[in-house]
């Protein structure tokens, strides 16, 4: 694959990680007792943009060194895995 590729992948790896990471460690308005006029009780008493950037960047890193290792390195991708589904002709 080319070097554009693998920072494709890279990024929609990064991008699918940073949904998971944003509730890690989140304390809502409700939960902290300060809720500001003019917004819901579920938003975000503190935003900590940089951590949850940092956070996204170490955890993606991991699962896409694993991707790298597995398909490209050690060759697993579409074709291993085994057809289960009868040839209906």
């Amino acid at each position: 694959m080319q070097l554009f590729s693998y920072f494709a992948v890279y990024f929609i790896v990064w991008w699918m990680t940073l949904f998971a990471v944003l509730p890690f460690g989140l304390k809502t308005q409700a939960e902290a007792e300060e809720v500001v006029p003019g917004t819901v009780e579920s938003a975000p008493a503190r935003f900590r943009g940089g951590r949850i950037v940092a956070l996204t960047t170490v955890v993606s890193a991991i699962v896409y060194g694993a991707w790298y290792i597995l398909s490209v390195r050690l060759g697993y991708g579409i074709d291993a895995i085994p057809q289960f589904m009868p040839d209906f002709k």
